[in-house]
């Protein structure tokens, strides 16, 4: 501490100030120091703060150098020296002195700068005191509550963990959370192993950082020599605080795991219910031992842990039965369906809540039918669970069933409400079906409270199709109200026709109709391929996730191959037109021998006039003739549509012998023949087999 001193030695009238007596009662020295003499007078108190004698004082700061180290001296006096040009009032620093006996003691000094009426310092008043015990303090809170923050944000981890925890519904999910940037590596951890109990062994699920996994410990005893066995054998925690302590107590594991340096270890038992289910073991690489706080909390987050493990495998196990009881209703598999594409999809729901379960009512079918036509079918049961899943299968087979039976699409619909209603259950369902003749293109479709189809055209353009509907399957036969209509669309070559469940168009918060809208988007700008397309659309809604399960069915139209010169004829005959039956006659006369049907040319004529004559006499509307080749030419196709909803009825014929004998005649000529719905008429169809030796071509002499 240097002079301070300007050269004058005359001394201010009141210097030096006497100590105050409460300074004296606070163990704290006072000193005076006059700049200007550079003398500065200490009271007993500051002599006994500096371990000096009065004698060993001469009133001159630069004698306290032989109690202040130079270090500490040029320390303060730079702070001293910036105080006085700064124009400051006061200044404070800590400093150490060194006593008698070589001890350092921590001292603290605050200063009052007194200046002239130019602002110049002249003296400087303040106090010293032995601030040994203040630092002490001082650091003995920081240290403690570095300690309580460091413990608090261990027991935050553990919160927070257990918060995610919560949400993990899988084993995996489990080591996600633990695994997780947030999750244990903040407590301090390098690295996470985890083992399950099974059968009386462990089995590694977790197996720490890449290249760490020791051969051989995928699956262990539990009388092995290695620490997860140790703890599920004691049902206690080992806490290894060493390396030494860790090569001593398990020398056949240590030197595989001496490369992640491991400086101490954590193994805890997975107990739920004093039973163990596993073990989880955490290794640092940074720290030494663990404080009895640490032990308590990584024990409590064991527990938490183990019960969250419990509640993955009870999901898990549970998810396996309901899958492969929603596979068993579903399909196994779908029959191929000549020229058309099929493409079907499930998405198991994402239930959230204690169980978990991934299982709905949701439901597709594709049902071969006569004539080369095809009925699809989709359809939704109330309810997330076993008991929908279950009703969904019984409903699937029943709707199989009357549709193989060759009804009506809406007496398929009523029959399937009417069962539904009398099962012992409280569900209904949603259904649409659509029947389609691949060899026309023509599509019946009822729709039981379902949302609309959609149509992708060859063009790409999508659109909905609105389809008249009815209730719900069970609450239409409750209500009485089984009339389900029947409405017709084409499927043109190339066309798509799609039908799914709610699940693939409900958001949350989204109205229905943005949900069909943002969906034809989709399929407008989707791959071509049907099975790619379904793809596409099934990954979406994974990846939008939701709580109800979604089915897909997507049928394309190919076209089917006939033979060069053959496909599609068509007549309209208005009633009192006798030219526009002669004409339609003629048509079928020429493409029966034209496509190579000649030997069956009376039968094919005879059942068509006959089928043509009935529609006119006993309707008030036209009829439409249309002829088709069907299956590569080895079936001919004739149909005759009304606008009669009355269907045709085989009867004995009359006395006269002129009327009862048209179907009878139909059935005996054709191989098949049946009647369908078209719209508010009807459809009265027959096929013919074409024997392969006619529809060789003809040589010609």
């Amino acid at each position: 501490m240097g002079d301070r001193g300007a050269g004058t030695m005359s001394l201010p009238d009141d210097w030096p100030d006497h100590a105050h007596a409460i300074l004296v009662l606070n163990r704290m020295g006072s000193f005076d120091w006059d700049l200007d003499a550079g003398l500065m007078v200490m009271d007993a108190q500051a002599h006994e703060i500096f371990d000096m004698f009065p004698e060993e004082y001469d009133d001159r700061p630069e004698t306290l150098a032989i109690r202040v180290p130079p270090n500490e001296g040029r320390r303060l006096d730079a702070t001293v020296s910036q105080a006085l040009k700064d124009g400051s009032e006061n200044y404070g620093a800590y400093f150490r002195i060194r006593r008698r006996d070589g001890t350092q003691q921590w001292t603290h000094t605050q200063g009052y700068i007194r200046r002239d009426e130019t602002g110049r310092p002249r003296r400087i008043i303040g106090i010293v005191r032995d601030a040994t015990q203040e630092l002490a303090d001082i650091a003995t809170r920081r240290e403690r509550l570095e300690q309580d923050n460091a413990l608090r944000e261990q027991t935050s981890v553990v919160q927070l963990t257990t918060a995610a925890l919560a949400h993990a519904r899988t084993v995996q999910d489990v080591i996600d959370v633990l695994k997780d940037t947030h999750g244990l590596t903040h407590l301090g951890a390098t690295s996470l192993v985890m083992g399950l109990v099974e059968a009386g062994r462990i089995r590694l699920i977790a197996e720490g950082p890449t290249g760490s996994f020791v051969p051989g410990t995928d699956v262990t005893g539990l009388d092995e020599p290695y620490p997860m066995s140790e703890v599920v054998r004691t049902l206690s925690p080992r806490f290894i605080e060493s390396p030494e302590e860790f090569a001593a107590g398990y020398p056949v594991l240590w030197p595989h795991i001496t490369g992640l340096r491991i400086t101490s270890a954590a193994y805890l038992p997975l107990i739920v219910q004093a039973r163990p289910i596993g073990a989880m073991g955490l290794l640092y690489s940074n720290r030494h031992g663990f404080t009895a706080e640490e032990r308590n909390i990584l024990v409590a987050l064991g527990s938490s842990i183990a019960q969250s493990l419990q509640r993955a495998m009870f999901y898990e196990q549970e998810k396996d039965i309901a899958q492969g009881l929603q596979q068993a209703m579903l399909p196994r598999t779908i029959p191929s369906v000549r020229g058309a594409d099929v493409a079907v999809r499930y998405r198991a729901a994402t239930i959230g809540g204690s169980l978990g379960r991934d299982i709905g009512g949701d439901w597709y079918d594709l049902i071969p039918l006569p004539g080369g036509r095809v009925g699809a079918v989709i359809g939704d049961v109330q309810g997330h669970d076993t008991h929908a899943a279950a009703v969904m299968g019984q409903l699937r087979i029943v709707l199989r069933a009357y549709a193989a039976e060759g009804h009506t699409p809406a007496t398929v619909m009523a029959r399937a409400s009417v069962f539904l209603h009398e099962l012992d259950t409280d569900r209904f369902a949603t259904c649409l079906y659509a029947e389609a003749d691949l060899a026309t293109g023509v599509v019946q479709v009822v729709r039981a409270g379902h949302i609309d189809p959609l149509v992708r055209q060859a063009d790409r353009t999508c659109r909905r199709i609105p389809v008249a509907g009815g209730l719900p399957l069970g609450l239409s036969a409750e209500f009485g109200s089984l009339e389900y209509p029947v409405s017709t669309i084409e499927l043109d070559p190339g066309h798509t026709l799609l039908l799914c469940t709610d699940g693939l168009v409900e958001q949350p918060g989204a109205d229905l109709d943005d949900g069909m809208r943002a969906l034809t988007a989709l399929i407008a700008a989707g791959p071509e391929d049907v099975r790619r397309l379904a793809d596409m659309l099934i990954d979406l809604a994974e990846e939008r996730g939701g709580d109800d399960d979604v089915a897909l069915l997507l049928l394309h139209r190919r076209g089917l191959d006939a033979p060069a010169g053959r496909g599609r004829l068509q007549q309209h005959v208005a009633p009192g037109d006798p030219e526009a039956l002669h004409e339609a006659r003629h048509m079928v006369r020429a493409a029966v021998r034209t496509w190579g049907a000649r030997d069956r040319a009376d039968e094919i004529e005879l059942v068509a006039d006959e089928l043509i004559t009935n529609a006119l006499m006993h309707t008030e509307g036209a009829a439409i003739v249309t002829l088709r080749a069907l299956a590569g030419g080895r079936r001919l196709r004739v149909e005759v549509e009304d606008s009669s909803s009355a269907l045709p009825r085989r009867r004995e014929a009359g006395e006269s012998g002129v009327s009862g004998r048209g179907l009878l005649l139909v059935h005996l000529l054709t191989d098949d023949w049946g009647v369908e719905a078209r719209g508010g008429g009807k459809c009265v169809w027959c096929e013919f087999e074409v024997p392969e030796a006619e529809r060789r071509p003809r040589r010609r002499t």
